[in-house]
């Protein structure tokens, strides 16, 4: 089976008396402002493949473009100029006919205002497309209680609308289009109408839902903070056309023009952000048969006062600080694992970097990053993460730190090297010096 559920292809939609002449004028080069006496172009030159099981976001300011290009995903708006390609059908030129019946089986819509049928009850409107396929009442309203029950909504088939409230009809709107069956879910502006917290909670249904069902999903927004906490990957729109496609990360960070790097300067990134995009290289790391004196010697290299532990396979063990590697010196033994202690705190790669404060602030090591077979890949130093969020602290200011570590002249001694040193590494820290006359760390260097 195709990876991909729906390709555009160089779409053009002008509303007016010359659309035609206005969409060969586009495509010479003339602007949208240039075109206004042939017509009015909302859609430009648009292309893009939504891929299955993806949720692919449409953004943009009001007069983007981006509600009537998702109308032109399943023939509610006719297309000027291009392709939509779903399976072996091009919407553009496929007959009136053959465009119910990819309504019915292919492509569903959820709408803002919901389009609920006033006076059916919740399940029968969740079971109407089944009702136009010709299914049995039993059947269908049997289907839809299902789905109600899918949606947080199991007992509430027999009310009407009306007594829902706006949060709940959005949950019939978007059971009724489960219901349906179809490969692809188009949502245009489906949570917009709703109250903030009603939103939210929205949103995470609609994750929850599609980790579940894995549709192919296209939604539409203009609020970037709802895109980036949706989107597998973003098209942003401007007066007609895509400016940048890319995925949330990719939008944030590498935005491809002034005009998206001022539409996302506000995000929330702590929601949009995670522990492998800001994570560094992990150090200092030894392997669970490494000796203490090869411990200490990371530990010396790196300014810090512990290391975390690796098994062969780079599976996360634990931790072992300087004064545990000191003592296996002195007692003349090599086992590591005799002192090995639990890593204070890990994450997983994919969490957001809202979930990640609570774990840095515990963890007296740069947060260890994992993936999902508990393999140490990266480490947060407490800097990294408050950098990563934007103006704030950077990594180059000075910082000072209530902490008494082995002075690093005794590690020296151990190691049998000199001992003159320039400070003494702090748990947690990199380029970090204990000051002894004074009693605190200053530390000036790339974690914390």
């Amino acid at each position: 089976m195709s990876e991909t559920a729906l390709e555009a292809r160089h779409l053009y939609k002008v509303f007016g008396k010359n659309p035609n002449q206005a969409v060969k004028r586009l495509k010479a080069g003339e602007t949208r402002d240039d075109v206004k006496d042939a017509g009015t172009a909302a859609v430009i030159d648009a292309s893009f493949t939504v891929n299955r099981g993806e949720i692919f976001v449409i953004m943009g300011l009001s007069g983007s473009g981006k509600s009537t290009l998702i109308r032109m995903l399943n023939g509610l708006h006719d297309i000027t100029d291009g392709e939509v390609i779903i399976g072996d059908d091009d919407i553009a030129t496929a007959s009136p006919a053959r465009l119910r019946e990819i309504r019915r089986e292919r492509v569903s819509m959820v709408f803002q205002h919901f389009a609920l049928l006033p006076h059916r009850t919740v399940a029968a409107n969740v079971a109407y497309p089944l009702e136009l396929r010709g299914v049995g009442k039993a059947e269908r309203l049997q289907k839809a209680e299902e789905i109600l029950a899918l949606v947080g909504l199991g007992g509430w088939g027999d009310k009407l609308p009306g007594e829902l409230s706006g949060g709940m009809q959005q949950r019939v709107g978007i059971a009724r289009a489960l219901a349906a069956d179809t490969d692809i879910l188009l949502m245009d502006e489906a949570f917009s109408a709703l109250d903030p917290l009603i939103r939210r909670e929205m949103q995470e249904q609609l994750v929850d839902l599609q980790a579940k069902l894995q549709k192919t999903i296209v939604f539409i927004t203009h609020d970037l903070n709802e895109a980036m906490f949706l989107g597998d990957r973003i098209a942003v729109m401007r007066d007609g056309r895509i400016v940048q496609i890319g995925t949330p990360e990719d939008i944030l960070t590498d935005p491809a023009n002034d005009y998206v790097e001022q539409f996302v300067q506000d995000v929330d990134r702590a929601r949009v952000l995670t522990a492998a995009n800001v994570m560094e290289r992990p150090r200092p790391v030894i392997s669970e048969t490494a000796g203490p004196r090869t411990a200490l010697r990371q530990m010396r290299d790196a300014y810090m006062s512990a290391t975390y532990v690796v098994g062969r396979d780079r599976t996360l063990l634990g931790i072992v600080t300087d004064r545990d590697a000191v003592k296996l010196v002195r007692k003349g033994s090599n086992d590591l694992r005799t002192v090995l202690k639990p890593a204070p705190q890990s994450v997983n790669e994919d969490s957001v970097l809202m979930d990640l404060f609570v774990p840095a602030v515990e963890s007296v090591l740069p947060l260890a990053v994992t993936d999902a077979e508990g393999r140490l890949v990266g480490v947060i130093p407490r800097i990294t993460l408050l950098a990563a969020l934007g103006p704030g602290t950077t990594a180059t200011e000075e910082l000072t730190l209530p902490l008494q570590p082995m002075p690093q002249a005794i590690i020296n001694e151990v190691l049998g090297e000199p001992a003159d040193t320039v400070g003494t590494p702090v748990v947690g820290g990199g380029a970090a010096f204990f000051d002894a006359s004074t009693g605190s760390a200053t530390q000036k260097g790339e974690v914390l």
